[in-house]
């Protein structure tokens, strides 16, 4: 935040090259750089210096005050504040002795020091917002400085009104006794603590108002943007002026200047409230056509909340933005449990960076931390922080979208796997199948994070909790029952009682078939997890293979010795005796393929006839986002013969190799899936998702 303008006694202030000039003088005019201030100048300039919680860092207090300018502006210096309006406001000013803070709190919208003069004088500094101070206010240029307020607004300035009051001894005596019997009380002393700021805090005289640049971030507009794309409406919450709030939303892309602004705004009773929202539903109900942004203040916002909340939730819904302005901490809350437990039954996600925001960031199912210059309260009470608001974006469409594939994909995989040995049963979950699905969990990419970033709508793919829904879940149940089915009926139709398959005419036994059957569904299983699979990497590639590898050499061992703490020896030769049949290998490799066919089929026929966005992306950047000559999607002009159908299976599966990208540089002419690539239009708006 940088000081840009105020308005003092009734006259505007501009910031012009570090020194504050009066609207219309230039810096090399005679009145422009006056080193004699007035007497209302200089009490606001130590009003704006002394009314603050800021402290200087620990390194350079050494015990100077360090060289100060005559115009107000305070030599480079280190300062800690709780907020950065107060920050750039003491960086634009200069230092009496502290007697009393009365702190800030946002029902009061204000915040006070009572301080000593050099002379001795007992003097009150007030800061606050203009509704909370101007009503305070008994003398001072009140009305052109509401004035000058609503133009700093109008320009996206973060404004704040200065007052002060002076103490006779007398007063201060009371003021003093008060203030230690409300702070000393067992017994309600936050009410008696209110009564007392109030008392004190009243029949000022003010001084005049302060206009603070709030920048925007880099990329904000953009990533506001991108949340749109992917189907995630946007609630802006801010305790910013009516004026400041609209122009700040304009300016990073949350209001559209083609956008119907609705507004909901100083209202004082239910029924003007209740009238008022009533009239907005109609007229967004005749504009359907048109997109409408809805602003509403904190007051209005109580009056809607207490008794017309339906009326008012119905009215946001139908809107693309909402902005709350003039929004206290614990109202800013409010809005988020009010999402929450709406009948959509919405995902929240509240982002902020300073300790207004902790509430909010607490109430809301994800709550994101900016790491700034308000300090840590935010990053401390989040769930995650980030540096920027830009990483908000990389977040949730590559993180948010990789992990909720990865576990919507590990826990279903677990309802999938299904007359086995006791040691068999209870290695099958720990070792045989445990390591390539936890591979998958931890390094799965489907779709490139860059696609991901940069096509935001294929965040409606995952929005809603789409792939871990009745739907999926049924289909993964149906599939484990489905081939449990398979692997035993299969089993015993090809390796039936009476069918002798062993070298010696040995019939098959029970412990054999048992085994053949779990044998079967090891490979399946293992297989199934890596048709999901479409980040290939030397791990997936180790552990997939290897399970199966370590599952023959474990049965080998386990069924090749004679253990003599084992009741009994079942087992004994019984794998060994299986891989010794050709008949059983041919088995083996049917089952496993039968089972195995029926999914691809599934999924080549989903992905040719009703593909999702995503499955889109997967298509376009196997055809033009990857050069690749020997991996699984992409091949060069002279392919053989019997390549062709293999292409088509792994376009339509969206498989492709990591470990072989750009490892040779292939015009994009000279690939033969070019011609599948896909355009991605963005959707119509979703429901609230965040």
């Amino acid at each position: 935040m940088q000081f840009r303008e105020c308005s003092i006694n009734g006259i505007k202030y501009q910031e012009v090259n570090g020194k504050l000039t009066p609207e219309g003088f230039s810096e090399d005019s005679p009145d422009g750089n006056r080193d004699t201030l007035m007497k209302e100048e200089e009490l606001f300039l130590k009003a704006v210096c002394l009314c603050h919680t800021v402290q200087i860092s620990a390194d350079q207090t050494d015990g100077t005050d360090g060289p100060w300018h005559a115009n107000g502006i305070a030599s480079p210096l280190e300062y800690y504040a709780s907020s950065p309006d107060e920050k750039a406001l003491v960086e634009a000013a200069s230092r009496y002795k502290l007697l009393h803070v009365l702190e800030f709190d946002p029902n009061r919208r204000r915040m006070s020091v009572i301080v000593e003069s050099p002379s001795g004088e007992k003097l009150l500094f007030t800061k606050g917002a203009e509704s909370s101070i101007l009503p305070r206010s008994k003398s001072g240029e009140i009305d052109k400085t509401r004035i000058h307020v609503d133009e700093f607004a109008l320009k996206g300035l973060r404004t704040l009104c200065v007052a002060y009051r002076r103490f006779t001894p007398e007063e201060y005596q009371e003021i003093g006794k008060r203030l230690h019997e409300a702070r000393t009380a067992l017994q309600q002393r936050e009410e008696k603590l209110a009564d007392v700021f109030n008392f004190i805090e009243r029949d000022l005289e003010l001084l005049g108002a302060t206009g603070v640049e709030d920048k925007l971030q880099e990329k904000v507009q953009e990533t506001i943007e991108a949340l749109r794309l992917a189907g995630i409406k946007v609630w802006v919450l801010t305790g910013d002026k009516h004026e400041t709030a609209v122009s700040v939303s304009l300016s990073c892309g949350h209001f559209h200047r083609t956008m119907n602004i609705l507004e909901l705004v100083q209202h004082k009773s239910d029924s003007t409230c209740a009238e008022q929202l009533r009239q907005l539903a109609k007229r967004i109900k005749e504009d359907h056509v048109i997109q409408h942004g809805l602003v509403v203040d904190g007051t209005s916002l109580s009056l809607a909340l207490r008794e017309h909340e339906k009326l008012f939730m119905e009215v946001c819904k139908n809107c693309s933005a909402v902005l709350c302005c003039r929004m206290a901490p614990l109202q800013k809350a409010k809005v988020v449990r009010l999402l929450k437990t709406s009948p959509e039954k919405p995902i929240t996600l509240a982002i902020g960076d300073g300790a207004n925001d902790v509430s909010m960031i607490q109430e809301a199912h994800v709550g994101i931390g900016i790491m700034g210059k308000e300090g840590r309260q935010a990053v401390r009470n989040s769930d995650y922080a980030i540096a920027r608001f830009k990483f908000l974006s990389k977040l949730l469409f590559v993180h948010g979208h990789f992990y909720y594939i990865r576990i919507a994909t590990l826990v279903q995989y677990f309802f999938y796997k299904t007359l086995y040995d006791s040691v068999y049963l209870t290695l099958y979950n720990i070792c045989f199948t445990s390591l390539p699905v936890l591979i998958y969990s931890l390094f799965e990419q489907h779709v490139h994070p860059h696609v991901l970033q940069s096509k935001p709508v294929l965040y409606r793919d995952i929005s809603k909790n789409a792939l871990l829904g009745y739907k999926p879940f049924l289909y993964w149940t149906i599939l484990g029952f489905l081939h449990a089915f398979v692997f035993f009926y299969g089993s015993y139709l090809l390796m039936g009682e009476d069918t002798s398959l062993l070298g010696n005419g040995q019939m098959f036994g029970n412990w054999t078939f048992g085994t053949l059957v779990f044998t079967v569904m090891v490979i399946t299983v293992t297989m199934k997890m890596a048709l999901e699979t479409h980040f290939w990497t030397w791990i997936n590639h180790f552990v997939t293979w290897g399970s199966i590898v370590f599952y023959f050499i474990f049965s080998l061992f386990y069924g090749g010795i004679i253990w003599p703490f084992l009741h009994t020896q079942d087992m004994y030769f019984v794998f060994v005796q299986l891989l010794s049949s050709g008949s059983a290998w041919f088995a083996i490799i049917l089952i496993v393929v039968a089972c195995l066919f029926l999914d691809v089929v599934k999924k080549v026929l989903y992905r040719h006839l009703q593909p999702t966005s995503t499955e889109k992306a997967q298509l376009a950047e196997t055809g033009s986002g990857i050069n690749c000559m020997d991996s699984m999607c992409c091949f060069s002009d002279g392919e053989t013969a019997c390549t062709s159908v293999r292409r088509m299976l792994e376009r339509l599966m969206g498989r492709c190799s990591p470990t072989r990208v750009n490892r040779c540089g292939i015009s994009l002419n000279s690939l033969c899936c070019r011609r599948f690539s896909y355009k991605l239009e963005p959707d119509e708006p979703a429901a609230i998702d965040a």
